[in-house]
């Protein structure tokens, strides 16, 4: 399934966290259009990255 940008709010706690200009700028980029916050987008991707992630033990 691919990853799709979807709008969502949910209750939240701050958490601190450094990016690459690089991948800010292509995350704002991509979420430009889109009704997401920029923290927003990182749950997602990192909701979907935690959903995909591959079992380690299976792939040996």
């Amino acid at each position: 399934m691919a990853f799709q940008i979807k709008s969502d709010r949910k209750e939240t706690e701050n958490k601190t966290i450094r990016f690459p200009l690089e991948l800010i700028e292509k995350i704002e980029l991509a979420i430009k259009t889109k009704d997401v916050t920029f923290s927003g987008f990182v749950i997602q991707a990192c909701e979907y990255a935690l959903e995909n992630l591959e079992d380690s033990s299976t792939n040996e």
